[in-house]
């Protein structure tokens, strides 16, 4: 979770679709070159096994206005790699 968020942080679209689980990847992926990433927050994980879930809450800021997201995020393993497949985003 931590190397997706620095992902996003520094702009790096090959690297968000390499740790993308290919059953949900994107086909193209277009960031914001205007968002700036300012901390993310682990609140708790849970693995069982090769599944696991990840909730969070990341900060950026857009046009000088800050936004939050709070995310439970879905990873499996594979290859001894963990893979994002899909999150669920609180309000």
């Amino acid at each position: 979770m931590r190397s997706r968020y620095a992902a996003f942080a520094l702009k790096d679209p090959a690297y968000l679709k390499a740790t993308w689980h290919a059953s949900t990847r994107p086909a193209r992926l277009d960031l914001d070159p205007t968002q700036e990433w300012l901390a993310l927050k682990i609140k708790g994980t849970q693995t069982n096994g090769d599944e696991a879930t990840v909730s969070f809450e990341a900060r950026s800021k857009i046009g000088g206005r800050v936004h939050v997201l709070a995310e439970t995020s879905r990873f499996l393993a594979e290859g001894g790699r963990w893979f994002y497949v899909s999150g669920d985003i609180s309000d």
